[in-house]
């Protein structure tokens, strides 16, 4: 179970996401100073233990209107070979020493652990509670198990899409929308669907989609 260490890191999330938002095709804020707040979010275990995994929803004030992002992280003891282009930074950790962070879209751990969530195997868990589940996340499937492994990620201007070398598409939504309807209803034409809460500025609470397979 997700154990959350109350301490320190520096620089902080939010500092490396700063500085990592302005370069992503889907990012619609100002590129020189983006305002970034954290509104939600959960995590996934890491059947190993060795990966720390988080789905961060951040509101970015920078525009007209507040945009709330999605974005998967991971954190790491060690490089991941092969994953430089996906490196947000290095980050001093209070308990644990310097991590890796990455976006867990191109990391196989995630993405595994995704696949799992959306199958019924992996229990989300809240973001900043030690051994809690978050019953805010939800997740359907109608499809036939088990979902393939070799994702491979693209980033365009609204999401990123990870393929596998079958054609199912795991959809990562980056720009999240409220739902009109809690519970969310799967997307038209999807097979599976996972959902999650955040707050707006107001404080209230909402829902909407995260992740769509088709």
């Amino acid at each position: 179970m997700s154990v959350i260490h109350k301490t320190t890191l520096q620089p902080t999330k939010l500092e490396l996401l700063a500085s990592w938002l302005p370069s992503r095709p889907w990012y619609r804020g100002d590129k020189a100073q983006p305002k970034l707040t954290k509104a939600g979010g959960f995590r996934l275990d890491d059947p190993e233990g060795e990966v720390g995994i988080e789905f961060m929803v951040v509101e970015d004030a920078s525009t007209a209107e507040p945009t709330t992002y999605l974005v998967p992280l991971t954190y790491r003891g060690a490089p991941l070979d092969g994953a430089g282009h996906a490196l947000l930074g290095t980050a001093e950790h209070g308990v644990l020493g310097r991590r890796w962070i990455y976006d867990g879209c191109h990391d196989p751990v995630l993405v595994a652990q995704v696949t799992a969530l959306i199958e019924g195997r992996a229990q989300p868990q809240a973001q900043s509670i030690s051994n809690t589940p978050d019953h805010e996340v939800a997740r359907s499937f109608t499809g036939t198990g088990p979902l393939p492994a070799g994702f491979t990620a693209t980033d365009t201007a609204e999401h990123t899409d990870l393929t596998a070398p079958d054609g199912t598409v795991l959809r990562v939504l980056r720009i999240l929308r409220p739902a009109a309807e809690h519970p969310v209803p799967a997307p038209a034409g999807a097979t599976g669907h996972v959902t999650g809460a955040w707050a707006l500025p107001d404080g209230t609470r909402v829902h909407g989609v995260f992740f769509v397979l088709r």
